[in-house]
């Protein structure tokens, strides 16, 4: 599957030292809270809220996305939160390299590993954990608290596993991904 090249406006994206390519229409929140890998794009209407964190002074990371991510067109990052002992809380979320997350999904996991793929108009819940090389397809729902274990491939409402990945999809993640970045260029205009 060879992915198309994708012409942006340079003056609608602010490309960063690390080589990250965010959208001006992104909506990040709690900028000093979010830590971006390098070579990331936010796509237009992307959503990241580093604003959502424990109380109290002092830096935090709320928000950790690794290299070679890809958020696209209205997608929503969120750190997810509960109450514990009578207090409300967020808590941190962490991204790994080479992950796809699909227009319109909203994601509150606790962790994604690296080399995952998730499809469009997905739900995952708080505090679910997926584990490296998976695939959620488009419009599946992942349940808080979940465990999406490695090499599967989980869909539907609620989200089940219905197959399995080859050992060899972290090259073909990675190669995609980085494919993907190499082939997202400003337009000469």
């Amino acid at each position: 599957m060879d992915l198309p090249v994708v012409k942006y406006s340079k003056s609608e994206y602010i490309e960063t030292d690390t080589g990250n390519k965010v959208s001006r229409k992104s909506v990040i929140c709690g900028s000093q809270n979010i830590i971006l890998g390098g070579k990331t794009i936010l796509q237009t209407g992307s959503v990241i809220r580093g604003d959502l964190r424990r109380s109290g002074a002092g830096q935090v990371v709320v928000v950790s996305v690794g290299r070679y991510c890809f958020l696209s067109q209205g997608c929503v990052i969120r750190p997810p939160c509960k109450t514990f002992k009578g207090s409300f809380s967020y808590y941190p979320m962490k991204i790994g390299d080479h992950v796809t997350i699909g227009e319109g999904s909203i994601v509150q996991a606790a962790s994604i590993g690296s080399f995952v793929q998730i499809g469009k108009n997905c739900v995952i819940g708080k505090f679910a954990i997926i584990k490296e090389c998976t695939r959620i397809e488009d419009n599946t729902v992942i349940a808080p608290n979940s465990v999406v274990p490695s090499f599967s491939i989980y869909s539907g409402s609620p989200g089940r596993m219905v197959d399995e990945l080859p050992e060899s999809i972290q090259e073909i993640y990675e190669a995609r991904t980085k494919d993907r970045y190499a082939k997202f260029v400003p337009s000469m205009d």
